[in-house]
């Protein structure tokens, strides 16, 4: 069976903020799916340690005084999602996750700035291995099939496009399930992608995405933004550069 008809697991956070390097998790959820089912999910509502800004709360909801009250310490909550994400990434399934670079490298920020193994750790990878098992990122895969497409593409805008309903945006549960039925309506639409295994979609996205990176620095310097640079690696922003 193709991978986009097999289990995959969703994957969102919702944060403090938008830089992954600084920002901490507040909520999170990985929802199993498969054909269109969910089988499993697991939430978290974080303590994350530092206030969360206005800006960030009106977007989720999540005020400071509920995660104190309710959240239970972001340490606990960031080992949990590493531990969750491993364990199906073991089992051969695939993550999904909309925008993964910015997920992905938020917790692996979050897993070093509190003592924790590293997700290629719990992969039982050296430090040259795999620092993930195959992820599928519909943000990165819509960008390069459909690159001249007009319009935005936040994930409410690319459900729009792709017929997928999102009833509760920027709540974790709702996003990564969106995620999910994204990456399959996407195959469902683009045969080339439909085709490739897991694997090999993982390491087109790896090119896709640095092509992406590279064009839009050249974009921006061109614009007179000289010192401008994106980050052009994928999932995983340069692991040197994810630091506590």
């Amino acid at each position: 069976m193709a991978w986009y008809g097999e289990e995959l697991a969703g994957f969102d956070l919702e944060t403090t903020g938008t830089d992954p390097l600084e920002a901490r998790i507040v909520t999170a959820s990985v929802v199993a799916v498969q054909d269109g089912r969910v089988l499993r999910q697991h939430d978290w509502l974080a303590d994350p340690g530092i206030r969360i800004p206005a800006q960030a709360a009106a977007i989720h909801g999540i005020s400071n005084e509920r995660a104190a009250a309710e959240g239970r310490p972001v340490r606990e909550v960031a080992d949990e999602i590493a531990d969750t994400l491993t364990g199906y990434w073991r089992r051969g399934v695939p993550v999904v996750a909309y925008n993964a670079s910015f997920d992905l490298t938020l917790l692996a920020a979050e897993l070093r700035r509190h003592g924790l193994p590293s997700l290629a750790e719990r992969m039982g990878e050296g430090p040259d291995g795999p620092a993930t098992g195959p992820v599928v990122d519909p943000y990165t895969i819509d960008r390069a099939v459909d690159r001249y497409r007009r319009g935005k593409r936040t994930l409410e805008a690319v459900c729009a496009e792709y017929g997928v309903e999102l009833t509760s945006a920027h709540q974790a549960a709702a996003d990564a399930l969106a995620a999910v039925r994204v990456a399959v309506a996407i195959a469902g639409r683009h045969a080339a992608v439909a085709a490739l295994d897991p694997a090999a979609l993982h390491q087109r996205q790896i090119t896709w995405y640095r092509e992406w990176a590279e064009d839009f620095q050249a974009f921006l310097r061109r614009k007179g933004e000289t010192d401008a640079s994106i980050d052009p690696y994928w999932p995983l922003r340069e692991p040197a550069r994810v630091t506590g």
